[in-house]
């Protein structure tokens, strides 16, 4: 279409200026006192809440060594079978969530002493390594923290660590969560508590926990839980999760147990697999995520 033709187009479509000279005053100032009110009961929408990765406090994960921990962390320990293993783990995982729209996984042991806080952070650690995704590691165990101790980020729980406020709205998400990489997002806990199920039940604590995967634009988020079979606080917050990955420990997790814990799962949510921790062999790592 060159120049002429769009501006007989144009022309097309103005009035004509006679019939604009002859358009009665009234019409124009009826228009205007309709649209004034409109104008003045018209409701302003609340302005978009800024990305909290980019006020988070951050902090550096400078890795464990023998004296300071006996957990060692996949991504300073990348040649290592357990490195290895928390990739294949990462890996099948995804593939289950992406394959049903999950995001949301509880990690936690039948038993105390089965490395839930261990696996959810080296879990967390390999998937914050997936390009263009984000992931938030939560502690709810409010009973036994282990998150910041796993990663050696117990100074910085001091200051950012109350997750008992936070679950009850008396502290913000970009004062509470803190950004180890622009991939991965911590809420750490600092203290004990031990009248957690009561605070995991509450429709307060479901509202936040929604609002953290949604702010954060989580691809996934996981929460390091307590024992299933030592108390209810894994029951109280079934319904806030997709899927289970329950963490079994070589020396000390029998059948009996696997089976106690499937047992209270089943019909509340989805067991996505089962880690084996401390097996017998270095080689041996199952996940039936």
């Amino acid at each position: 279409m060159n120049g002429a033709q769009v501006a007989t187009e144009t022309e097309q479509l103005q009035p004509a200026r006679g019939e604009m000279r002859h358009a009665p005053s009234v019409e124009t100032s009826a228009i205007e006192d309709i649209a004034a009110p409109q104008s003045q009961n018209s409701v302003a929408l609340p302005a978009a809440l800024p990305d909290p990765w980019h006020v988070m406090r951050q902090v550096e994960i400078t890795g464990l060594n023998e004296r300071r921990s006996r957990l060692p962390l996949v991504d300073f320990f990348r040649s290592s079978p357990t490195a290895r293993a928390f990739d294949l783990l990462r890996t099948r995982m995804l593939h289950s969530l992406r394959a049903h729209g999950w995001k949301r996984v509880a990690i936690c042991g039948p038993t105390p002493g089965c490395g839930a806080s261990f696996t959810a952070a080296n879990l967390a650690l390999s998937l914050a390594r997936v390009p263009n995704s984000r992931t938030v590691l939560m502690d709810m165990n409010l009973r036994n923290p282990g998150v910041a101790r796993a990663l050696g980020l117990e100074r910085s729980a001091l200051y950012n660590g109350d997750m008992l406020g936070f679950l009850r709205g008396e502290t913000r998400l970009e004062e509470h969560l803190v950004a180890a990489s622009d991939r991965l997002a911590l809420g750490l806990s600092s203290s004990t508590f031990h009248n957690a199920a009561e605070v995991l039940h509450e429709t307060r604590c479901a509202a936040i926990i929604d609002d953290v995967v949604a702010r954060t634009r989580a691809n996934v988020a996981l929460f390091d839980l307590p024992p299933v079979l030592h108390n209810d606080d894994v029951a109280a917050f079934l319904p806030q999760v997709d899927g289970v990955l329950l963490v079994s420990d070589g020396s000390q997790t029998t059948a009996r147990h696997l089976k106690a814990c499937e047992k209270m799962l089943a019909g509340h949510t989805q067991l996505l697999g089962v880690v084996l921790n401390r097996a017998r062999s270095e080689d041996e790592f199952s996940g039936g995520a």
